[in-house]
């Protein structure tokens, strides 16, 4: 039997704990989810506030402070917050494209250092970092040891790719535009980035399954060979599953699969939510006429409003409330229901930010025609 679309949504949204808010802490919550997309600072505080029931952002706060949640460069060369205990696995399996992704860049290998320059470096780095130290800091630390080779270029790769988290650095949501990075605790070696690939592609199937081998090369940008190997060296762990189409899907032995008819409230996502970019197939979540009005050539993924589990269009703070942008029409329940959802995340907002995301307003101006609606908070 073929899995249908339908049947995927849904297990995605389960997984995503977005098929209901789950009394989770907030470690537990974060593992369960796997990576918190964490580019603007907001957007893990709004993700867990749609997924966890009774959500205090001051939890999270303790979690980034405490480091049992870390915020650093991993999937896809980008900032996500992950439980403390997966980071290990996560950074070797993701090493060496993070390496890839700067020293063999044009920009660094153009620059006048080597790759053994930036080697030679990271202990120092890694020595200094041992307590929390900003940008300026880090690269006089650079400008010292490389002398007259001086180069912007070794701060852009090292920050990508040393084992490097970002440290608190005040409210509203614990990082602020001026960065601060502190060394990732020593830990044993995993056994090997094979090893480390695995327990990745376990870990993505717990949080994205079932999926297939592009869902999960654009989830972390691994190379597919990477993902097929390990897949095959988990052996009985996962499952092969046919999806719609005949696709060749992927999933954790045992998992369950909601139903295709499962209700699924409307929720209004972050910025950059994980599940619009966990898949090669963005129509699990994303209706394809919509893709280009949430997810912008520049990378810049917008606020969504979740409908019976797929995109429906997108919001923002305003004045009095939250403004709904509906990409098509509504049914009275889904705006009552939105109307509910926008009232408790105003008042989420207030004592942080209550216009956040208030910088990409300008992407709002190139909408086209909706039903836009004022929700009251």
């Amino acid at each position: 039997m073929s899995l249908t679309a339908r049947q995927l949504n849904r297990a995605t949204l389960d997984r995503q704990l977005l098929l209901r808010r789950e009394p989770l802490s907030v470690e537990d919550a974060v593992r369960r989810i796997v990576a918190v997309q964490a580019q603007e600072p907001a957007s893990p505080y709004i993700a867990l506030w749609n997924r966890v029931a009774g959500f205090d952002a001051a939890d999270l706060d303790a979690a980034f402070a405490g480091r049992a949640v870390v915020k650093a460069s991993l999937v896809r060369l980008t900032l996500h917050a992950v439980n403390a205990r997966d980071y290990p696995a996560f950074y070797n399996a993701m090493l060496s494209s993070l390496r890839g992704s700067r020293l063999l860049d044009r920009r660094y290998t153009t620059s006048g250092l080597t790759v053994a320059d930036a080697d030679a470096l990271l202990p120092h780095l890694l020595k200094f970092v041992a307590r929390p130290r900003s940008k300026p800091e880090i690269e006089s630390l650079l400008a010292d040891r490389l002398g007259k080779r001086d180069n912007p270029r070794a701060w852009w790769a090292m920050r990508t790719f040393a084992p490097l988290h970002h440290a608190p650095t005040g409210q509203p949501w614990s990082f602020g535009t001026k960065a601060s990075f502190i060394a990732a605790p020593s830990r044993p070696a995993p056994k090997s980035p094979d090893a480390s690939a695995q327990r990745l592609v376990l870990r993505y199937l717990e949080g994205f399954g079932p999926a297939s081998v592009a869902d999960f090369a654009q989830f972390t940008l691994l190379r597919r060979p990477v993902t097929v190997q390990a897949l095959e060296a988990l052996g009985d762990k996962v499952v092969e599953l046919e999806g719609p189409n005949g696709a060749r899907l992927f999933d954790v032995s045992g998992a369950s699969l909601p139903a295709e008819d499962t209700p699924a409230p409307p929720r209004l996502l972050p910025m950059w939510d994980s599940i619009l970019l966990a898949y090669s197939d963005r129509s699990r979540v994303i209706p394809p006429d919509y893709r280009r009005l949430v997810i912008h050539q520049n990378g810049d993924v917008l606020p969504t409003l979740l409908v019976d589990g797929y995109v429906a269009g997108v919001w923002r703070p305003a004045e009095g409330g939250i403004e709904a942008t509906a990409f098509h029409k509504l049914t009275r329940e889904a705006w009552t229901a939105l109307a509910k959802e926008a009232r408790a995340l105003v008042s989420f907002l207030a004592d942080r930010d209550p216009t956040v995301y208030r910088r990409y307003a300008h992407w709002w101006a190139k909408l086209p025609n909706a039903e836009v609606r004022l929700l009251p908070g």
